[in-house]
């Protein structure tokens, strides 16, 4: 009889022969920065998760910078919004100045910065709208502009999120043309219109004003798409392509894996963060145990990059394990 529980009889044993290894230099850790001074505000859909103004992120960093995570995703909310989301390529828009902070602050720590238009518009859409249409070609520019002017601020890596079609040819080409040729762009290549994102909308105050992103982000009942996008996003010049949200779509992660060689991102989103918070203060679950379980999954389909709001905690937890 074959018997697989030899190698489970204990601890020794099962981590010598485990499969999947967690490591918090797979993990990136996302931050909110609000324009102003003194604001460290709680998300209250994100027990943990707060807005920072630039000069409140020196607590936050010092945590990011000791846990041995690699780096932080920034999302910038400005005071100001309208319809060409002119704040998201001001030189001077909260982004960039959180930018020039970090890095001078912690010139080793990896900026990966969102380049999307949601949270500086006035309507709350990704892209330029006319007569209630997202128009495609007219936002290209824009984005173009907001990643040029986050590159020059110091940004490591160019993170578009907002799903228009050619955006990532149209920003390698205006990186390269100002000299920003080493910077990598790392393309949220298969986003799916998810209900996953509610608690991050708050967080970063950018529900659109009306309708829905259905027309730009993926219908959740596509696969075989999410492989096309992905590999346009390569053809494109993408550096790392990236699936959102990550434990619904799992299944994405596996076939990217499989079918692509570059590395491959996932975002294990704010709903799928939020869920396991309150769960976690209702005493319903363990949430050490949910979380490395989940971060393992996540793993295990094929992610090579993590991005989640659990980051500090599973860093903390991975270096408890090793003692």
């Amino acid at each position: 009889m074959k018997r697989f529980r030899r190698l489970r009889t204990n601890g020794q044993l099962r981590q010598l022969v485990r499969e999947t290894r967690l490591d918090c230099r797979e993990l990136i850790y996302p931050i909110f920065v609000a324009e102003g001074e003194k604001i460290k505000a709680p998300v209250d859909s994100m027990p943990g998760v707060f807005q920072y103004s630039t000069d409140m992120l020196e607590e936050i960093l010092t945590e990011i910078a000791r846990s041995g995570i690699p780096g932080i995703l920034i999302f910038g909310i400005p005071k100001h919004k309208d319809e060409q989301a002119s704040s998201a390529y001001d030189d001077n828009g909260v982004t960039q100045q959180a930018v020039r902070y970090i890095k001078a602050a912690y010139p080793d720590m990896l900026i990966i910065v969102d380049v999307c238009l949601c949270e500086y518009t006035s309507h709350g859409h990704c892209g330029v709208v006319r007569n209630g249409k997202i128009l495609n070609d007219e936002t290209l520019p824009l984005l173009c502009r907001m990643s040029v002017s986050l590159a020059q601020a110091g940004a490591d890596i160019i993170a578009p999120s907002d799903m228009m079609d050619g955006r990532v040819s149209a920003i390698r080409a205006a990186l390269d043309k100002n000299g920003y040729t080493d910077t990598p762009i790392m393309s949220y290549s298969a986003k799916f219109a998810s209900g996953y994102y509610s608690p991050f909308r708050d967080a970063a105050q950018s529900c659109p004003q009306f309708g829905n992103r259905k027309t730009y982000q993926m219908d959740c009942s596509n696969g075989r798409e999410a492989l096309r996008e992905i590999a346009d996003d390569i053809d494109e010049g993408a550096d790392i392509v990236m699936v959102k949200p990550a434990l619904a779509y799992l299944d994405i992660v596996r076939s990217a894996r499989e079918r692509f060689d570059l590395p491959i991102a996932a975002y294990n989103v704010s709903g799928e963060y939020s869920m396991v918070k309150a769960a976690a203060q209702m005493g319903w679950i363990d949430e050490k145990r949910i979380v490395m379980e989940n971060l393992t999954a996540i793993k295990r389909a094929g992610a090579d990059i993590i991005i989640t709001y659990h980051a500090l905690d599973a860093a903390k937890w991975l270096k408890e394990s090793e003692e």
